[in-house]
């Protein structure tokens, strides 16, 4: 009875692992190259474990699409300058991101250029690339404190 309780939680454990891994992992992400959109912000989400900026773009044929990026959480938002108000619904901004491998409009952020033209990115400087081994790094188990 002991070996199979045992066994049944390294299992769980290991599946929990797994799908942790899955999930930060960035799998369907082209970290090879950046895509830079332009847009008016319909919807920025301030949350843990991510935060989220959806964007109307204008695509070539004169068509609205929603583009969607994922952000790190807020605790590392704050100090690369970020506050819950750096954007808000009705601002144009650019954004820069590690698209998607199959095209999907959106992708992980890497830095977005506000209507001011100051530009935030993920960490202090203004952009540079995601942090290995998760979607933009957002792995990390701490919490923001939701300025």
């Amino acid at each position: 009875m002991k070996i199979t309780k045992a066994f049944g939680s390294a299992i769980l454990a290991l599946g929990f692992v797994a799908s942790t891994y899955a999930h930060h992992a960035s799998v369907g992400i082209d970290r090879s190259k950046t895509v830079t959109v332009e847009g008016v912000v319909k919807q920025f989400r301030w949350a843990n474990p991510h935060s989220w900026i959806e964007l109307e773009v204008v695509n070539g044929a004169g068509k609205a699409e929603l583009w969607n990026f994922e952000m790190l959480p807020p605790n590392y938002l704050v100090p690369a300058g970020w506050t819950r108000s750096s954007i808000k619904a009705g601002d144009r901004v650019k954004v820069t991101a590690n698209g998607f491998l199959d095209g999907t409009p959106g992708g992980i952020f890497v830095s977005v250029t506000l209507p001011d033209g100051k530009t935030l990115g993920q960490r202090g400087g203004g952009g540079g690339g995601a942090r290995g081994g998760g979607a933009g790094g957002a792995g990390d188990a701490r919490g923001g404190r939701g300025q």
